[in-house]
């Protein structure tokens, strides 16, 4: 089993300023095959912006999505966590905030994602949410 959050995130970020549209973020998760981006000022991690937030607070409140900013309809002020941390402290902030993802960011810079998956997977990697983490998106 895995000891650190780095042993077990997700390398990398993909980020969109907070004034960036709603059509800009889903395109970019598009493109990225991700559900999920990191909503950044400047190196300054403000929100995480999802596909569900999106769908939640934007397009169901009838808000224009060219029009809407990321900064918006993103959670704000998110759980940060540090690749020297470990698992178990991951978990426990996911648990005590009820997300599933969690920032990973070293020296104020986001670094990459930890995830419910990632750490499913890590846990027990037959496990059935390990698998399907894994398989490939269909269409």
């Amino acid at each position: 089993m895995a000891v650190f959050v780095r042993d077990v995130m997700t390398p990398g970020v993909v980020a969109v300023r907070p004034d960036a549209s709603v059509v800009e973020a889903a395109r970019l998760m598009r493109a990225q095959d991700i559900g999920d981006v990191v909503v950044a000022d400047g190196q300054r991690v403000v929100g995480v912006l999802t596909d569900r937030d999106i769908a939640v607070r934007a397009v169901a409140d009838g808000a224009d999505p060219q029009t809407v900013s990321a900064r918006s309809v993103c959670t704000p002020d998110p759980v940060l966590v540090a690749p020297q941390d470990p698992v178990s402290a991951a978990v426990a902030l996911m648990r005590l905030h009820a997300v599933r993802r969690l920032p990973v960011v070293e020296d104020g810079l986001p670094v990459g994602m930890v995830t419910l998956n990632d750490l499913a997977e890590s846990e027990d990697p037959e496990s059935p949410s390990a698998a399907i983490s894994r398989a490939a998106p269909q269409g």
